[in-house]
């Protein structure tokens, strides 16, 4: 007998015409004291799933079976930890966390629960914060708390319904290595929802895909046979967790590919000049020398400096940022919380004034915000009283005036084509979902063809699925436009898909550039084409190292970080070196 069972459950929501299937036919076994993660997309019914196994809901169909017992309901016995905080904002940490250990184990002495508390408290490293309230709190705190207080009713079961999915890619993968230290020390049986692979990887013992919805079920296991504590960096060296990352992508991956792909309409860009470019003829001479300058000058950032007033004094942010951009070259900036990347990214836009410097885009200095630099922020920023089409020709309509109607027509369903919004092209962007007014927001900026491309975490209130369609089609355009780019993220995978070149950021305050990566990978470029390259893994140690170096506010030796660069060298030149052995064998 299995120690949690889930048997033919299935859920819908809605009636008649109205209802739609979430879940069909899952079923899943689950031993005493094993760690499974489910993976799925945004849309696919594991928060469904998750509140059936905590006895939140009732299924239409099958069931929950624990310990030989259908559940009825809710219990003690199955903690839970959701993906928003729910923490009472006028109670402390500690009353928090006493809330609900009191309600478990009332029978206990006071001086007993309060133990029990202080305990958990101090396994997610806040016993500093005990006194806190939420609101005095970073997210990454409020969701310690989460966790301290499901672990405090000593369940049985933990259910984590994506517990990190709200947290910056960074701060989530400190938590991520703080949480696979505490289910080392509880022995818990752990069932997690998850977005996130490489979590998946780092903290399971089995991973369970859930197909897209509608009617989500389950797909095949695939077991992690890694061995414990496992280290992110030193994984990527390890090559069952290479192969285990490339099958489960791979599989979820094609399983999105089929949602929508019906929709797809044949609509060719036709070739019409933006008005940015429309210029009058130069002299032969001039334009020769402009053109040797700006292809290999295009954009250049010229020891900026950015210092705020503070009622402390002056606290400077970015200083000495220097950097020469080709034109066409797509560079990531990657950095600790607080290093000045979205301060860099707000000055080349021309929307923050520059203490000292200068950014000269295509010869000519940036003072201003203008139509040659499209932007897209990591929150959306659309007319909420337009739909989808209207806010994208908006921008069209005044950069291609030349062209026909049908043919602004065709730039506009083009793009919303591409970001997997034709069918809702009519609907307002009121009414959509934060992922899809970012997908208006993408098709906008592509849309106006601008000289200049500026990301800032575009993708970052996306679950990590849903990126990484939305990174293939961002390559699948910037191939055919070839704009000039620079994206802020968070994410290591998303700096190396995208870049010809990764800029990490030091600490701030006083940030400037710590180092520069050459990511020398073929293009196109797609993620499940990188999956297999052995010399991808080594660019994502080296900038998982790099992090690590800068953790915590630390300020690493020059020495230090030209290690951690050749490491990464010596790497790519053995499996070259083996790969060009094995060649001339066979």
């Amino acid at each position: 007998m299995s120690f949690l069972e889930i048997s033919a459950l299935s859920n819908s929501y809605g009636e008649d015409e109205n209802r739609t299937e979430v879940l069909s036919n899952i079923n899943l076994k689950v031993d005493e004291g094993e760690f499974i993660a489910i993976v799925g997309f945004s849309g696919s019914g594991k928060t469904t799933l998750i509140s059936a196994l905590a006895g939140l809901i009732a299924p239409d169909e099958g069931g929950v079976i624990f310990k030989g017992t259908e559940i009825k309901g809710p219990g003690p016995e199955r903690g839970v930890v959701f993906q928003s905080y729910s923490l009472m904002p006028w109670m402390t940490v500690g009353g928090n966390v006493s809330l609900a250990v009191d309600s478990v184990f009332h029978k206990k002495p006071k001086a007993e629960r309060k133990a029990i508390v202080d305990k958990y408290i101090d396994m997610v490293g806040l016993s500093h914060a005990k006194d806190r309230k939420p609101s005095e709190l970073s997210g990454g705190m409020r969701q310690r708390v989460a966790v301290a207080r499901a672990l405090a009713m000593q369940p049985e079961v933990l259910l984590l319904d994506e517990p990190l999915s709200a947290l910056d890619a960074l701060t989530r993968s400190k938590l991520q290595d703080e949480f696979a230290d505490i289910c080392e020390k509880e022995k818990k049986t752990i069932i997690l929802i998850t977005n996130d692979v490489d979590e998946a990887i780092l903290l399971a013992d089995r991973i369970v895909p859930l197909t897209p919805g509608p009617k989500a079920t389950l797909g095949p296991d695939f077991k992690v046979d890694i061995a414990r504590p496992r280290d992110r960096a030193d994984m990527n060296s390890d090559e069952g967790f290479i192969q285990l990352r490339s099958q489960i992508t791979s599989y979820l991956m094609e399983a999105g590919a089929k949602r929508g792909a019906e929709t797809e309409r044949d609509i060719r860009l036709p070739k019409i000049v933006p008005i940015s470019t429309q210029k009058a003829k130069l002299p032969k001479a001039y334009a020769d020398a402009a053109t040797s300058v700006r292809e290999e000058r295009f954009l250049q950032f010229s020891q900026i400096k950015k210092v705020y007033p503070t009622p402390k004094g002056p606290l400077t942010v970015v200083d000495g940022f220097d950097l020469t951009m080709k034109k066409g070259e797509f560079t990531t900036l990657i950095g600790h919380s607080g290093c000045g990347k979205s301060t860099v990214l707000s000055m080349v836009a021309g929307l923050n004034p520059l203490s000292e410097g200068a950014i000269i885009l295509d010869g000519h200095h940036i003072t201003e915000a203008g139509p040659d630099r499209a932007v897209v922020f990591q929150a959306p920023s659309l007319m909420p009283w337009l739909t989808a089409y209207e806010n994208v020709a908006l921008g069209v309509d005044r950069v291609y005036p030349n062209a026909t109607k049908a043919e602004r027509n065709d730039v506009v369903e083009y793009y919303l084509q591409r970001v997997g919004l034709i069918d809702a092209k009519d609907r307002s962007a009121s009414d959509l979902s934060n992922g899809m007014k970012q997908r208006v927001g993408i098709a906008r900026a592509f849309a106006l063809s601008p000289k200049l491309l500026l990301l800032d975490e575009p993708f970052g209130m996306l679950d990590s699925l849903t990126r990484w369609e939305l990174q293939d089609v961002l390559m699948d355009v910037w191939k055919q436009t070839q704009v000039t780019a620079v994206c802020v993220t968070h994410d290591v995978d998303e700096a190396i898909l995208l870049a010809d070149r990764v800029v990490m950021m030091s600490n701030g305050p006083n940030a400037k550039i710590g180092n520069i990566m050459d990511v020398d990978l073929e293009r196109p470029r797609s993620r499940k084409a990188l999956l297999n390259h052995p010399d991808y893994y080594a660019y994502r140690e080296e900038l998982f190292e790099f992090l690590e170096a800068y953790e915590g506010g630390a300020n690493p030796s020059e020495e230090h970080l030209k290690s951690i660069s050749q490491k990464r060298s010596t790497r790519i030149s053995r499996q070259k070196k083996s790969a060009i052995s094995l060649s001339a064998a066979e």
